[in-house]
């Protein structure tokens, strides 16, 4: 079946043709690409700082800053939405929040959508949507027919290995579920082990019910925070928008920064990613916490 998924996934991109990009780097094995999201102490965007105020760490080390970019540039976004029977009620919220996030997106962006229940099918008609096609993706994601149990995990893992696939340099996953998993292969640390070779960053969006003994709003803070994403909890319709708006916004003001890794050791390396604005405010940074090197090939 997952194979299946990201055979029907690849076919359709590779058969339309998209309009061209904005000007982009590309990241590979020798280049390590950070995205950064900077924000005050009441949790708005600081855009627009020049590179110089920046100052990237690996395991303790500064590293020469090689790329900077705060350009608004497509990225590959992949919709993890849960279809399962708990998710029925919500169905309609869920769909509205979806479009509210397309409409908040540059309209370039690259949309694909996984939905899982028992297992993971493939959405949008198997193929990508640029976010501007808001019609297109109202009528795919209105034949979803919750059901069934919940294959968040394998979900997931399908999403990771599709996107990293794509040719855009920044991929993102937007997760909408209530972090409970009861009909996947894979594991969490499957998931996060996976995530952690990658270059994507999940937000997650946690909707609850009250008795629902499944949920699980600690899975979609640790995938967040693995990733140097976010997650939300909204508590009604209203809020469930503004999270996805919030974070179709923040995907647009992100800063993208390369370094040369300073080792190919095969090892997980952790990054810090330090700022001084010039005005003096107090701000966050968050980024990935690291990544895996990659190995240096030694060749007979």
């Amino acid at each position: 079946m997952r194979l299946a998924i990201l055979a029907l996934l690849t076919a359709a991109v590779s058969a339309q043709t998209l309009p061209p990009q904005a000007p982009s780097f590309t990241s590979g094995s020798s280049l390590v690409v950070l995205p950064a999201t900077v924000v005050d102490r009441d949790g708005r965007l600081v855009e627009r700082l020049p590179q110089d105020r920046f100052t990237v760490y690996d395991n303790g080390r500064r590293q020469p800053i090689a790329v900077f970019s705060n350009e608004d540039t497509p990225v590959a976004i992949g919709l993890v939405i849960d279809d399962s029977r708990s998710m029925g009620p919500k169905k309609g919220e869920v769909i509205a929040a979806a479009l509210a996030f397309a409409r908040s997106s540059n309209p370039q962006d690259e949309l694909f959508a996984v939905a899982f229940n028992d297992v993971v099918q493939a959405a949008l008609g198997g193929g990508v949507r640029l976010a501007s096609d808001v019609a297109g993706l109202e009528r795919a994601l209105s034949l979803l027919a919750p059901d069934g149990r919940t294959a968040l995990y394998d979900a997931l893992v399908d999403a990771l290995d599709y996107v990293d696939h794509s040719t855009l340099s920044r991929k993102v996953l937007v997760v909408i579920s209530d972090g409970g998993d009861n009909a996947s292969a894979h594991t969490l640390k499957d998931v996060l082990a996976r995530a952690r070779r990658s270059n994507v960053t999940i937000y997650s969006v946690g909707l609850f019910d009250a008795d629902d003994a499944d949920s699980n709003p600690g899975v979609l803070k640790t995938l967040a925070q693995t990733t140097g994403g976010e997650r939300y909890l909204p508590q009604s319709a209203g809020s469930l928008m503004d999270a996805c708006q919030r974070i179709a916004r923040e995907i647009r003001g992100v800063y993208t920064i390369g370094y040369v890794p300073p080792d190919r050791d095969g090892a997980y390396h952790r990054v810090r990613i330090e700022v001084a604005p010039p005005d003096g405010r107090r701000v966050t940074v968050r980024t990935r916490p690291g990544y895996v090197a990659a190995a240096q090939v030694t060749r007979r």
